[in-house]
């Protein structure tokens, strides 16, 4: 089986590179752009991509379909996805974005025999969620990399970024960010992310090169990147993610409506002084209740099988989210393979990993054995060599994932 299977992917990696005949639709639904390819040759399998976190509603129109849409649409599967109806942490509706979408392609389309839903980054939790809650149909499979699968726990992890740098950088000149834990209130207060990073050069030098930084500036980026483990190109972004997503999360109505949905009451800091200094935050608890329904998965997947990809050093989306994710869902439909990279990054994967994340998946959902990580490895050693997709092949199968606590505190 396997061979027929690989025959057939490098037909189909083939066949991805040409123009082939298809139909589209695109539009608008409840809130939301879709976007929508159907082979004339259709399978009657149905995959929906998740696309990543955006600060703005609805960022593309039509929304693009994923880097594989090329190869799904070879191997004739149709290929879906929708924008959010809301910025930002969107998963508060996107079940009902999904549904719209599904309700959609049945319009246009047909009731497809299986769904398979994929995405990265949020994608990954906005997948998740949708296998628990969405009822999108015949849902037997999922594929998700660099997802934030951790749900609603990265929140205190951004909270607790947001609160060390106001501990570390208190009282420097030009280094305050209005707000605190709530983020910044930007429709009351004028603050780009421009404004940002002066401050975070104030405090830490962090834009120039080490030996135009004070010795007082080192000192303090020293002490933030050890405080919250992250890499050193990381930490604007973080900051700015910690800033501006806890103000929308926490302002917006259709979300927290003002309530504070994270606190750090009781936390310990392995920093004693960033321990000592930190502003301590009581959490509004039906607000951290809605933020956990909103979403934090519990594993009740069925028989949904799941191939899950993140690359070891992402200082966004960090790999303790697979963890998290391992911790809920039964082994038996979960499958995580990690990505050791040279430079952190966030879902940058070379082709052929992605590939065989995906080729995996299918052999799977055809009736070969769950894959691990060391058969993910060997498909995309295949798949590189055989010069069907860019390598190399940098899956460990021996990875450990870290647990959780100690990145982010548990409370």
């Amino acid at each position: 089986m396997f061979k027929r299977m690989f025959v057939g992917l490098l037909a189909s990696l083939f066949f991805s590179s040409i123009v082939l005949a298809q139909t589209s639709f695109t539009g608008k639904s409840n809130g939301a752009f879709y976007n929508i390819a159907v082979p004339v040759a259709w399978n009657g399998s149905l995959v929906i991509w998740n696309h990543g976190y955006s600060f703005n509603p609805m960022l593309e129109n039509p929304p693009d379909l994923g880097p594989l849409a090329g190869l799904q649409l070879a191997e004739g599967y149709a290929v879906a996805s929708s924008s959010y109806s809301q910025s930002q942490w969107a998963v508060f509706k996107t079940t009902q974005d999904l549904q719209h979408l599904v309700n959609v392609f049945k319009e246009q389309v047909g009731t497809p025999a299986s769904i398979i839903v994929t995405g990265a980054s949020l994608g990954g939790i906005v997948t998740a969620d949708a296998l628990e809650n969405a009822n999108l149909g015949n849902v037997v499979g999922a594929f998700s990399f660099c997802g934030a699968l951790a749900g609603s726990r990265v929140w205190d992890g951004a909270l607790d970024i947001r609160l060390t740098y106001d501990a570390i950088c208190e009282g420097v000149p030009g280094a305050a960010i209005p707000g605190g834990p709530t983020g910044l209130p930007s429709q009351f207060y004028p603050f780009s992310e421009e404004d940002l990073g002066f401050a975070l050069q104030a405090c830490t030098g962090i834009f120039v090169p080490p030996f135009l930084r004070t010795s007082d500036q080192q000192a303090r980026l020293d002490q933030l990147l050890d405080s919250t483990q992250l890499p050193e190109n990381f930490i604007a972004r973080d900051l700015g993610f910690a800033v501006f997503g806890i103000a929308d999360l926490i302002f917006d109505r259709g979300k927290l409506n003002t309530r504070q949905g994270m606190g750090n009451t009781g936390v310990v800091y392995d920093d004693s002084s960033v321990n000592a200094d930190i502003e301590r935050v009581a959490v509004n608890q039906g607000a951290a209740q809605r933020l956990s329904d909103n979403y934090k998965p519990v594993g009740d997947v069925g028989n949904v099988k799941i191939v899950s990809m993140h690359t070891d050093k992402d200082g966004l989306v960090i790999v303790e989210n697979e963890k998290e994710y391992q911790d809920v869902v039964s082994a038996a439909n979960l499958t995580v393979a990690i990505v050791v990279e040279d430079i952190p990054s966030h879902c940058i994967f070379n082709p052929a990993e992605v590939t065989a994340g995906w080729e995996s998946l299918r052999g799977w959902l055809a009736g070969l054995p769950q894959p691990n990580a060391a058969q993910i490895q060997g498909t995309c050693q295949i798949i590189e060599g055989a010069g069907l997709a860019a390598g190399p092949c940098r899956i460990d199968p021996g990875f450990v994932i870290p647990d959780m606590d100690a990145r982010i505190k548990p409370r």
